[in-house]
């Protein structure tokens, strides 16, 4: 990108990267369990780290797929030959990754899955990799000419406040059907892991730990 802009085109330049980078990859690697995009800049070069389900199909037979896209990203964005370079990273519990269960889904949907049962299968997966809640919502021509949405939901989950933001994964997919569009929204309420791999570190506001008082012998009361 160019050297000397403001701060203020700098994060924008940024930001539309990012969503171009997003879009290319959820659309070329959305039968490889695609589930994010994350960008790393260095002096040196510019990393992409792609996380996926399937790492194996991203990077291709022999590399050859990895290398494609970046030529494209490269190619795309204008970087200096080896300024840039792409990874592929498997993703550490897919049943707690909301974009790999909304592709999972919406899969599941064109294969002709009734809507009920694709919707109470995915939940009870996410349910059993060890997720606080889930919520899935489907909306569209369902059944019929006349649009509606329906909602399947197991378990806590929170909808506002900064805790939202950290503990809450959402996902949304837009399927192809015959008889139109449908929307499909996967969010997960991620557990509690102090050691931030599977869930994040901090715990939630309203969970209040009372700490046992400590046997003090140098102040004795009388």
């Amino acid at each position: 990108m160019a050297a000397n802009i403001s701060k203020k085109r700098k994060f924008v330049a940024d930001g539309v990267f990012y969503a171009e980078l997003n879009e290319l990859f959820s659309r070329e690697l959305a039968e490889d369990g695609y589930a994010g995009v994350e960008v790393r800049v260095t002096a040196q070069r510019t990393e992409i780290i792609i996380k996926a389900t399937r790492t194996q199909d991203v990077l291709g037979e022999k590399g050859q797929r990895i290398r494609e896209l970046t030529s494209v990203v490269q190619k795309r964005f204008n970087f200096p030959d080896g300024a840039v370079d792409l990874f592929a990273e498997r993703v550490a519990n897919r049943g707690l990754c909301s974009q790999t269960q909304t592709e999972s889904l919406k899969y599941k949907l064109l294969g002709g899955l009734a809507v009920r049962r694709a919707c109470y299968g995915v939940l009870r997966f996410v349910m059993e990799s060890g997720a606080k809640g889930a919520e899935v919502t489907v909306s569209g021509k369902l059944r019929g000419q006349r649009a509606k949405s329906q909602k399947f939901a197991d378990g806590y989950m929170i909808k506002t406040g900064h805790a939202y933001d950290e503990y809450v994964d959402t996902a949304v997919r837009h399927v192809m059907m015959r008889q139109g569009i449908l929307g499909v929204k996967v969010s997960i309420m991620l557990p509690h892991d102090p050691k931030g791999v599977i869930g994040p570190k901090s715990l939630l506001s309203d969970v209040i730990t009372i700490l046992e008082p400590k046997d003090d012998d140098s102040n004795p009361t009388y």
